[in-house]
């Protein structure tokens, strides 16, 4: 699949183009897939009071998240040295581009213990394979009067050819409302936008396939113990697009 023009017509995921699973070779499908609901051109991905923890007798922080892939590869993104995969995952090439124009458009409702984000991840054919492209990151104790801190860039994990780069710089948005977020990424170049604006550039780039990554996620440790349930953070996706660049 060269090009995605996702508005989510109906009311499921394409089956051919997104996994509703977490990383679930660590855990399984059923303790990882995703709270979500299409509706209304809309995806809604959301974590209810009810929703358990993800791998909680193997990540070392709580953590509970709803998140949807356009890949997948069973071992991709280890979070610990010694981890085995205990549920076996079927290889899944949804829409895994090489370079290109790739954009979100989404809201996000968040905590000061939450947040929801949209990146790129390598597919891991290789280990080395496993650059991560952020294209937005937002963090609820990074959004303040007006502003929001929108984490993006480079993130090198296990891959020798790249070096971390990535910051979180306040831009004037209210992420509550719809933003087009993106992202143009040539051989050696990633440039990204919100709303068309030129926000950050990197001078490197990974030069193998990316799965999409879109997810919210909630870290139960960083809440105030006396609100047994507070808000329900939920991410809304648009539209999801990528094509490839002249």
């Amino acid at each position: 699949m060269d090009s995605l023009d996702e508005r989510f017509a109906g009311e499921s995921l394409d089956a051919d183009v997104w996994f509703p699973y977490y990383l679930p070779h660590w855990s399984s499908r059923a303790a990882s897939r995703a709270a979500h609901a299409v509706r209304g051109g809309e995806l809604r991905l959301t974590i209810p009071p009810h929703q358990p923890l993800w791998c909680p007798d193997r990540h070392p922080e709580p953590l509970r998240v709803s998140c949807v892939q356009s890949g997948a590869r069973s071992g991709q993104q280890p979070f610990r040295e010694g981890l085995t995969v205990r549920e076996e995952q079927p290889d899944f090439w949804g829409y895994t581009p090489r370079y290109g124009h790739i954009e979100i458009r989404m809201r996000g409702i968040v905590t000061k213990r939450s947040m929801f984000a949209f990146w790129l991840s390598g597919v891991e054919d290789r280990p080395e394979h496993s650059g991560e492209i952020c294209v937005a990151e937002i963090f609820g104790d990074a959004i303040g009067d007006g502003t929001a801190a929108v984490g993006m860039g480079l993130h090198a994990f296990r891959d020798p050819a790249l070096t971390e780069d990535f910051a979180a710089e306040p831009l004037p948005l209210d992420v509550t409302d719809f933003h087009t977020y993106a992202v143009d990424w040539r051989p050696g170049s990633l440039v990204f936008t919100v709303d068309g604006d030129v926000v950050r550039t990197v001078a490197q780039a990974p030069d193998y396939p990316v799965q999409l990554m879109l997810g919210v996620f909630d870290f139960p440790a960083k809440g105030d113990p006396s609100h047994e349930t507070p808000p329900v953070p939920e991410m809304v996706v648009s539209h999801v697009a990528g094509h490839p660049l002249d």
